[in-house]
């Protein structure tokens, strides 16, 4: 997915952002447009720029 289609998101915004399973650091993976958490091996979509912070929205890793 290209960021134009994912959108891109704010960076204060990645600066705030927790995993809301387990309150653990997110990575942002623009090339994916999904932010990352490598504790709760989950990623969570970004769709125009929003952050779908929902558990059951979030692609489990791999």
């Amino acid at each position: 997915m290209s960021e134009t289609s994912a959108g891109a998101v704010d960076p204060r915004l990645l600066e705030i952002l927790v995993c809301p399973v387990t309150k653990g650091p997110l990575r942002y993976d623009r090339e994916a447009g999904e932010l990352v958490s490598e504790k709760a091996g989950l990623a969570y979509p970004v769709r125009d720029g929003i952050p779908i912070m929902l558990p059951d929205e979030a692609r489990k890793l791999g």
